[in-house]
């Protein structure tokens, strides 16, 4: 059993900034060709130009990927740049809170078309090209792709003011499910990590505003820590390494022991 993704092609979007980035670098650390796909050019060119990884593992695509002519611009610039991919990872994601009972406000629809939509495309692309990859090399066994999404423990845990957020989570585990059942015959795998507080840009921003919130997670979570966008990477290589072979269709849950408690949970990051 082998955790290695070396000398593997793979996709990340969101990898500009927070987890995603954490996930992109960590691959390319781990041997692996890595297309660091975000909106922020400007951060995604610091990225490329640092010196990580072995020269030539990785790219950068600029875009928005919820346009489908985005979506297969960036497959195309990972063949030409790696000839092809084997893993992809829904990294990107946005989080907002609204008022539940406000009928004007578009959060829902937002985080579902950001959070759900988006992953739901790239996976039905991407696993196209896996498919056809494996007739061109006549590959009859083995694995021939993983995806990974990510998605948060906030799909479980009720909170009204993520009223949106909750959906769309919920929402992208169910399409995770789904997805494995319908490519397990293609032999590629679908699984999503969820997490709860996971020390992103966005919770650092928040532990500046709120000097209680850090208490607060802390009080919610039994390990009693925020977790490191690391530990997240390390469980994102694990389902999309062969250790992970004979899984799909799984949730695994990152969070410290947040959701075996039987209370009203903290804002989640």
């Amino acid at each position: 059993m082998s955790f290695s993704i070396a000398g593997k092609t793979a996709i990340v979007t969101g990898a500009a900034n927070g987890v995603g980035l954490a996930i992109a670098r960590h691959f390319v650390d781990q041997g692996a060709n890595v297309m660091f796909a975000d909106m922020d050019e400007g951060a995604l060119r610091k990225e490329i130009d640092r010196d990580t990884g072995e020269e030539g593992s990785k790219r950068a695509f600029t875009g928005d990927l919820r346009e489908k002519l985005t979506q297969a611009n960036l497959l195309s610039a990972t063949i030409d740049a790696f000839d092809r991919v084997d893993i992809l990872v829904n990294a990107s994601r946005q989080m907002a809170t609204s008022d539940p009972l406000d009928p004007d406000n578009d959060c829902v629809e937002t985080l579902i078309d950001q959070n759900v939509i988006l992953s739901l495309r790239l996976t039905q692309l991407i696993a196209k090209r896996m498919i056809k990859q494996a007739e061109i090399d006549d590959r009859e066994d083995g694995p021939l792709g993983a995806i990974v999404n990510l998605s948060c423990i906030a799909a479980r845990r009720t909170n009204p003011s993520l009223l949106g957020y909750s959906m769309a989570s919920a929402a992208l585990d169910q399409m995770t499910r789904s997805m494995a059942v319908a490519l397990a015959p293609n032999r590629i795998r679908v699984n999503a990590v969820a997490f709860g507080s996971v020390m992103s840009q966005s919770l650092k921003t928040a532990l500046k505003e709120n000097s209680e919130y850090r208490g607060q997670i802390m009080d919610h979570t039994p390990m009693a820590r925020i977790a490191k966008p690391q530990e997240l990477a390390e469980a994102v290589q694990f389902l999309a390494s062969e250790g992970a072979g004979f899984m799909t269709g799984q949730i695994v849950t990152v969070d410290g022991g947040r959701t075996l408690l039987d209370a009203v949970p903290a804002p989640i990051h």
